[in-house]
């Protein structure tokens, strides 16, 4: 492969020696120790007496088409001169003898590079020629297109350091090794099989050498997927890049040069994601990737913006993931025999190719590391760990740990529970294969209002419906959200869902009528910013893609738009009598002793009490206990009720408390 390089650099050596022998030839002592450090009288004499020159350059033998230099001189437009100025500045990364023939030639043993009137002068150029001097600007090819660098940018032009990079000469010399400065931009999307037709991208970026194509896509969209796939099917390889790195690098416009080489060098086409990354921040990085004369791909989910590129771009939606080739994909990446329902276990998750890729070996990986059998269990903490960590920072993360077993609920709040789980699993084929919500920019999320009183099992519920979806539930934090300055709880909201977006989980907004209220007469300017707020959240909500759950104790005091746009209003009564009775038994336990006159029924029956609170009530007997050494006793029990009420701002009544109010302490005063 790097024959034909070489024999040019042989040529070129002989072009080199003939010019160190004509120096010779003038030179009055060239065996002195310390030439290029001083000028004697003569060597000052001979320069004023002869100018420069050598004799005329042999002609040198052109690369071969097929060969890499070849393909690099028709693929960066380099003319004759250009390729052999490239070959001089090439020679001493190919042979270190070149360095002292530099130095020699440059009068200067410190410098062993070509300089730029060395390489036009061994061209046989003038060095006074414009259109020689030419082919060493910047905007010429050599230098733009990252194949030569100009150094010493402070010395005349004539001796300014010429020198060739390494991924260049690494190229040359046969390696494709990609460039060590893009390790940190470079991506892992590749091509995936089976998440869309990339045969018509593939016609186009065959028919367009420098196409620019915008794919907007969803949550859990093929975007970076099928852009690789296309440029596969269009033989280009594909160079990953990933935009937030991009615009994190300390010098992204050297970073995009190295990319325009790498690609060109390697007939590559560009997969930029995610553009929502940086389209707000850094537009101008943007420009800079969009105008590369190469293909480029942009994959994001904002809608396209005019002033992000120079020309027009093609601009397609991407595929979503459907359930069955979601499934597909994890049994090929897992690459076990798997007798899991994967597809229903996945149908929560909006995930990517690549993510479901990831997901399946991580579930494999956990396996393993367990040595257990692959269970469902696995597949969702595969998936689950594909969430990235953005909404931490705005929202309190809860991995849940009870069932349906643990919900006390009438049956008809628990059916219409296990319907919002049904519409959360099967959203994607209902929505999305059956096309039941077209229009109007709606997304594919679904959700939701709880409303009851406190303690009556809302977040529990809403915990509950994430453990059963295998999911986890984010609980935002109002103090997080709300600010007085108008147009700040809009931007943070729209943080929250931002990043809901990149998360496969349940959001629950708990007491929601303080964000989600309703809209009001116009009377002042703070109404106006308050309607244009609720305004905001209702079409946001509108084309959220996730599982939001609403939570409020105050149902009448949520705007009717909002309950319109609800999939479900799941209505949370106070728990009556029976229920109450499975709510002491189940918050005291089956660990805790309990002494012998413990009297649930009568504690059912007289207090009327929320979950919540019958809750905090067990776990206060229970320190009672602890402290007493010994069971649970009725008297432990009353004690710890008085003390809810007392929380509760509620009055001690003994006709509340029937026969066991001389339990009570100081029960005398008891009215």
């Amino acid at each position: 492969m790097t024959a034909g390089l070489l024999s040019l650099a042989r040529e070129m050596e002989l072009r080199i020696r003939r010019a160190v022998e004509a120096r010779r030839a003038t030179d009055p002592d060239p065996d002195d120790a310390f030439r290029g450090l001083y000028l004697t009288e003569e060597a000052v004499e001979r320069l004023l007496d002869a100018p420069r020159s050598f004799p005329p350059p042999e002609p040198t033998g052109r690369a071969a088409p097929d060969s890499r230099l070849g393909s690099l001189a028709r693929d960066f437009g380099l003319s004759a001169l250009d390729v052999d100025i490239l070959l001089i500045a090439l020679l001493p990364d190919l042979d270190d003898r070149f360095e002292s023939f530099y130095g020699y030639l440059n009068d200067d043993v410190t410098r062993r590079r070509p300089s730029a009137g060395l390489a036009l002068g061994l061209c046989g150029m003038p060095h006074a020629d414009r259109e020689a001097r030419a082919r060493l600007g910047e905007r010429a090819p050599l230098r733009a297109g990252g194949l030569l660098l100009v150094e010493d940018r402070d010395r005349p032009f004539l001796g300014r350091a010429l020198r060739v990079p390494d991924r260049v000469t690494a190229y040359l010399l046969g390696d494709d090794t990609p460039d060590p400065r893009l390790a940190e931009v470079r991506a892992p999307w590749e091509a995936i099989r089976g998440v869309g037709d990339p045969a018509p991208l593939a016609r186009f970026l065959s028919s367009d050498s420098s196409g620019l194509v915008y794919l907007q896509e969803d949550q859990g969209g093929a975007g970076t997927a099928l852009a690789a796939s296309a440029l596969e099917a269009a033989d280009r390889t594909v160079l990953a890049v990933d935009l937030a790195r991009l615009a994190e690098d300390p010098a992204p416009a050297e970073a995009v040069r190295c990319l325009l080489r790498e690609a060109r060098l390697t007939g590559a086409g560009l997969v930029c994601a995610p553009v929502d990354a940086v389209a707000r921040e850094r537009p101008g990085l943007l420009r800079a990737v969009t105008d590369l004369p190469v293909p480029v791909v942009m994959v994001g989910r904002l809608p396209w913006d005019a002033a992000w590129s120079t020309a027009p771009p093609l601009l397609l939606r991407a595929p979503r993931v459907d359930p069955e080739a979601r499934a597909a994909l994890w049994y090929e990446s897992a690459a076990e025999e798997v007798s899991l329902p994967v597809q229903e276990l996945l149908s929560p998750f909006l995930l990517t190719p690549e993510q479901v890729v990831r997901a399946a070996k991580a579930a494999v990986q956990k396996a393993c590391v367990e040595a257990a059998p692959l269970s469902a269990d696995h597949v969702r903490q595969g998936a689950r760990a594909q969430n990235a960590a953005g909404l931490d920072r705005l929202a309190r993360r809860i991995e849940p740990t009870v069932t349906w077993q643990d919900l006390v609920l009438p049956p008809d709040t628990e059916t219409q529970l296990r319907e919002l789980t049904s519409r959360a699993r099967h959203r994607d084929h209902v929505l999305g294969t059956w096309s039941m919500r077209p229009g109007g920019g709606r997304g594919r999320g679904v959700a939701a209002l709880f409303a009851g009183d406190s303690g009556t099992g809302k977040t529990m519920s809403a915990e509950v419906i994430a453990a059963d979806l295998g999911l986890d539930l984010y609980t935002v934090d109002l103090a997080t959200v709300i600010d007085k300055y108008v147009g700040e709880t809009e931007k943070n909201l729209e943080r929250i869902f931002t990043e809901a977006a990149g998360v496969n989980g349940v959001l629950l907004f708990d007491e929601a009528d303080a964000v989600f209220g309703k809209r009001s007469d116009v009377k002042d300017a703070h109404d106006r910013y308050a309607n244009v707020e609720s305004a905001y959240l209702l079409q946001r909500m509108e084309s959220f893609d996730g599982l939001a759950i609403l939570a409020t104790n105050l149902r009448a005091n949520l705007d009717d738009a909002f309950t319109r746009r609800l999939d479900l209003i799941v209505d949370f009564p106070v728990p009556d009598t029976p229920q109450r009775l499975t709510l002491w038994d189940r918050t005291l336990g089956p660990h805790l002793p309990r002494a012998t006159d413990l009297d649930l029924p009568f504690c059912a029956e007289a207090f009327e009490l929320s979950g919540g609170n019958i809750r905090s009530i067990a776990v206060t007997a229970a320190y009672l206990a602890a402290e007493a050494a010994g069971p649970l006793t009725m008297p432990m029990l009353i004690h710890a009720v008085q003390r809810e009420y007392q929380k509760l701002g509620r009055l001690t009544l003994a006709s509340e408390f029937g026969r066991y109010a001389n339990l009570l302490p100081g029960h005398e005063k008891v009215i």
